[in-house]
């Protein structure tokens, strides 16, 4: 699939399925980051991808080693920032903050992919996206916060809150990257199994180090469950989803779904933990949707809706 394709609607399809993959992690990897290490977690989640994703790319691969060759810096350090960065320093992140926070900074990512287009690449800003965003975030802090000024006001920030801003950098500086001219003549999936495998390769020391520490790996099959599950839905069907959206529509409208990720994380938790919806739930979904709706939607839609608007008032 590559970014000269046309994709019409399918790609803002299958970005409304992107977060509810990612937001899987509120099941399989909390279940995996309390049995496993951290770095071990990273290295096996992204180890065993490359491994699953190897014989549907390897032809892609081949054809395209030339460019992949040429590329080679930029996909280690695509590697480096998605799954090292992302997944490594994460992991223990958590460890040091709460979801709260940890979901609040990391829903900064779609603002800063739309600065770094701007600045590198000249992307116009229009005020449809601007206030789009805005509206997001407003849904987002209410999920978050229960509705509740108070708990906005006492959020305190730690050391692994730090590390989540960097987290949230680099997903922007990976999204955008991921969009270079060179590696749009690529398959997707070929992309994707080099970059994954390159992020395996960034956290293979560290793995071994943690081993050798802790003297410690994952042996239970609940931990092997969620290490799979994690994989299988977080990593192969999030990314391939989120990476088809940057090819297809851009860096930017991709990113907005990130704003998803709160909605679908609470659905997840009141569907399999037992967690009751409140009204604040309501009110930050529809501003999150009308926000996602406002940012995303091509102006062409936005037209057609005033024409009929102003038709059917005639």
């Amino acid at each position: 699939m590559n970014s000269n394709r046309s994709g019409g609607w399918k790609p803002y399809v299958v970005l409304m399925f992107m977060p509810l993959f990612f937001s899987s992690n509120l099941i399989f990897g909390r279940a995996a980051i309390t049995s496993v290490e951290p770095w071990t977690f990273a290295f096996l989640r992204w180890f065993f991808a490359f491994v699953f994703l190897l014989p549907f790319a390897w032809s892609g691969i081949r054809a395209h080693r030339d460019i992949l060759k040429a590329q080679w810096k930029t996909i280690v350090f695509l590697g480096f920032l998605g799954m090292w960065i992302c997944g490594g320093i994460v992991y223990h992140a958590l460890h040091f903050t709460t979801a709260t926070n940890a979901t609040l900074i990391y829903t900064s990512s779609p603002i800063l992919i739309l600065l770094l287009e701007w600045a590198f690449r000249g992307r116009r800003m229009g005020g449809r996206e601007v206030v789009g965003v805005a509206l997001a975030l407003v849904g987002v802090v209410m999920i978050l916060t229960k509705g509740s000024l108070a708990v906005l006001l006492g959020l305190t920030f730690n050391l692994g809150d730090l590390a989540m801003a960097l987290a949230a950098i680099s997903w922007a500086i990976y999204s955008v990257l991921l969009k270079s001219r060179d590696l749009a003549q690529v398959p997707t999936v070929a992309v994707f199994a080099v970059v994954a495998g390159a992020g395996a390769l960034t956290l293979l020391p560290f793995m071994v180090w943690e081993t050798i520490v802790t003297q410690s790996f994952p042996v239970t099959v609940d931990a092997w469950t969620a290490i799979a599950g994690t994989v299988v839905f977080v990593s192969l069907l999030a990314f391939t989803f989120y990476q088809y959206g940057i090819e297809t529509i851009g860096p930017s409208v991709t990113g907005f779904f990130m704003y998803l990720l709160p909605p679908y994380g609470v659905l997840m938790a009141v569907t399999f933990l037992g967690e009751t919806l409140q009204p604040f739930h309501f009110i930050g979904f529809g501003c999150v949707m009308a926000g996602l709706l406002l940012a995303t939607l091509p102006g062409s839609v936005w037209k057609r809706v005033a024409s009929r608007a102003s038709g059917s008032s005639h």
